[in-house]
């Protein structure tokens, strides 16, 4: 199979890995993180109106540059190696993909904001006890003659202290775990009955507990048809777990070359580390992991848009293995550095961090795991 990027691709990559290396590095990116908010704000809008890589993968019609999953592989992967806090993932990949699929010209209108780096979305659909299933929500939904009435917590919500618009799962039916009576909203961050606990995760992001106290929504809120709309989120949570397999591969990929470069200068018995057979053969394990992450990767990537269980199926192969080679690296890189590896002044522990977090988001390795038995035994049976 041919893995080639076209020109265009390989000129978005050249682009954007271009402005991360000269205007996001480590020192930088730990002043943005210093920042109220914990991050730049103008780094946004420069993806949008310098790079213009905010349309990449939104139809021409909207705005875009045509492209599709591909496109948003590569951003990913850039993202990754410089651990950037930009809210690709949950605006551009997730919201987008909703609002496509949803139709409609009030709702499609928002996607020229997104393209410009004015709406940004952060994606609500976990709760305390879900437990990455998107069906067993307690989040609750109920319509009256003016709209929508909302009530629930939702947790973590990556992005949801600067997001515009809030996508949120609810149910306007149904009991607790049934694929029946699921429903997707789409939110203005600024409606009544909204709060935030707004905290930093370990990695730098910023995220939320959101409380909905009968919140307010008109009709058009409802995305796609009332009580059906676990299909298209389970499609959600594949592109997003596809997207951070993606941006893993990157963070891999960079935490080896550091680990590479620093084994080389440091010295031990007068000669650098980097000479020693048993590191020799940490450095390439770890190698092994980042080409093994990123042929993943591809191959999820590259069946997105097939059926729904040949998509699940590629996407929790790829998502359970990297999380397993991510955390592997990880470990690796930090004995390697030694005790320096985990302090604050060195990227090597940032990586880390991130990959950790990397490995438990959109479903970690067990969950990936028992949702491919599930899949083959219902294939047996």
């Amino acid at each position: 199979m041919d893995f080639s990027f076209n020109e265009t691709q390989t000129m978005l990559r050249e682009q954007l890995s271009r402005y991360l290396r000269e205007r996001y590095d480590f020192v930088t990116r730990q002043e943005m993180l210093a920042l109220p908010g914990g991050r730049d704000p103008g780094v946004w809008k420069a993806f949008a109106q310098e790079l213009g890589i905010l349309g990449a993968a939104f139809p021409e019609v909207h705005g875009g540059l045509g492209g599709g999953a591909v496109e948003h592989m590569v951003i990913m992967e850039e993202l990754g190696r410089a651990i950037a806090v930009e809210p690709y993932l949950e605006t551009c990949i997730v919201g987008g993909a909703a609002l496509l699929a949803a139709g409609g010209d009030e709702r499609q209108a928002l996607i020229p904001g997104i393209i410009a780096g004015d709406v940004i979305i952060a994606f609500a659909w976990a709760e305390p006890k879900s437990r990455y299933n998107p069906a067993r929500i307690e989040t609750r939904a109920t319509a009256d003659g003016a709209g929508w009435t909302l009530s629930g917590h939702k947790s973590v919500v990556i992005a949801a202290p600067y997001a515009t618009h809030y996508l949120v799962t609810a149910r306007t039916g149904g009991s607790l775990g049934e694929a029946e009576g699921v429903s997707l909203f789409l939110l203005d961050a600024a409606s009544r009955g909204i709060t935030r606990r707004d905290y930093p995760t370990v990695d730098g992001w910023m995220a939320s507990e959101l409380y909905l106290e009968n919140a307010r929504a008109g009709p058009q809120a409802l995305l796609g048809a009332e009580g059906a709309a676990l299909p298209l989120i389970d499609e959600l949570l594949d592109r997003a777990a596809a997207a951070t397999c993606a941006e893993a591969a990157g963070a891999m990929r960079r935490l080896h070359e550091l680990t590479l470069d620093y084994a080389k200068q440091r010295q031990q018995f007068g000669q650098p580390i980097a000479k020693f057979q048993v590191i020799q053969h940490r450095l390439v394990d770890m190698l092994m992991e980042v080409e093994q992450a990123v042929s993943m990767s591809y191959q999820a990537t590259l069946r997105l848009d097939l059926p729904a269980p040949e998509r699940a199926r590629a996407v929790s192969q790829a998502k359970a293995k990297i999380a397993k080679g991510a955390r592997a690296l990880g470990q690796a890189a930090i004995q390697i550095h030694g005790g320096i590896g985990i302090t604050q002044e060195l990227a090597a522990g940032h990586y880390f961090k991130r990959l950790t977090m990397l490995e438990s988001r959109y479903g970690d390795q067990d969950h990936h795991l028992a949702r491919l038995e599930a899949m083959m035994l219902a294939e047996a049976a």
